[in-house]
């Protein structure tokens, strides 16, 4: 199982069209399910929660829970579904997942933990792992995460990936948990060499691969999140400059575009916006010129119930027009 670098699960986002977006620009990151309720697929729901294409390998299912019967039902779902790894949430702080008794909340109880991950192991063939903070509210020293950490590695868990904030459950919304509490690096350092057997993956950040290659060197990988969505071009060397593969020849953001184009055609159907796709490429051109002709040819042309893909042709010929226009200006001026 190769972690070294990752795409985090956020809800909302990391979506099987986005994730087949991603997949255009890097073939080795690993990517993430939304968080998925494993009461939902106790109630029979498979089929919205877990459709995903075969181009994602390595792809992990993220479930959400505290019920061992249902968690274990989830990990053996995952794995007929083709998904790679089974990962846990221990980590997500909103009010929502609080109400049902899993996400940051259980890591005031270790055991319990413990029981989840024993019976998700038990029930699927795939490694089964758990994303969680470094502590939550007043539970926030080294060694509750220790012992935290000593339970999940005793139910058969196979790595731990850290967010390293801590989290608090009353008084921060969800967006105010990812920026306000400080960022511990040194404490998912000390854990790896507390647990020097067990894969660690640094979470919370991390925007760049220059900001993560030092850790993908000194723990076990780092997973990136908002900055992939808001920018996802920066995977376009991830192959390369974590795996060691070959640089891709003929890659381009429009060719990444174009092909997701004819994603989206092929799957479009008459009572889905086509908002619900396109919003996924607004970032692909972040720090590039016409970006902002790009972002608002996208989001004109979807406020339109009738498009189709046909507008991520539109935007591409206005983003190259704005460009054109922008050259000329510039030669006439000089």
């Amino acid at each position: 199982m190769d972690l070294r670098l990752s795409v985090a699960p956020m809800m909302d986002w990391t979506d099987p069209a986005f994730r087949w977006l991603l997949r255009q620009i890097t073939t080795r990151t690993r990517l993430y399910t939304e968080m998925v309720p494993a009461q939902a697929l106790w109630h029979g729901r498979a089929e919205r929660f877990l459709a995903r294409s075969d181009v994602e390998h390595p792809v992990a299912l993220q479930l959400g829970g505290s019920d061992p019967a249902q968690l274990a039902y989830g990990a053996r779902l995952g794995a007929r579904w083709g998904y790679d790894e089974i990962n846990l949430n221990v980590g997500c702080p909103s009010d929502r997942v609080q109400s049902g008794r899993f996400g940051a909340c259980l890591m005031r109880e270790p055991e319990l933990v413990r029981t989840l991950v024993t019976a998700m192991a038990e029930a699927s063939d795939r490694p089964v792992t758990v994303k969680c903070r470094i502590g939550v509210d007043e539970l926030d020293d080294f060694a509750s995460l220790c012992r935290f950490t000593e339970a999940v590695v005793a139910a058969g868990a196979q790595a731990l990936i850290v967010h390293a904030r801590k989290a608090w459950l009353k008084g921060l919304s969800p967006k105010q948990n990812r920026e306000i509490p400080p960022l511990r690096y040194d404490r998912v350092e000390a854990l790896k060499d507390a647990f020097p057997a067990l894969p660690i993956v640094l979470n919370g950040g991390i925007e760049t691969l220059d900001q993560g290659m030092p850790w993908i060197e000194r723990l076990d990988g780092v997973m990136i999140g908002r900055a992939a969505y808001h920018d996802p071009w920066l995977f376009a060397q991830a192959d390369a400059r974590v795996f060691g593969d070959a640089p891709a020849s003929g890659h381009s953001r429009a060719s990444v575009a174009l092909a997701y184009r004819d994603y989206v055609a092929a799957r479009l159907r008459p009572d889905v916006p086509v908002s619900r796709y396109t919003r996924h490429l607004t970032g692909l051109f972040q720090g590039q010129p016409g970006a902002r002709v790009w972002r608002r040819a996208l989001s004109r042309g979807a406020a339109d119930k009738s498009a189709g893909a046909e507008i991520i042709d539109q935007a591409l010929a206005a983003r190259r027009a704005a460009i054109e226009r922008h050259a000329a200006s510039t030669a006439e001026s000089a």
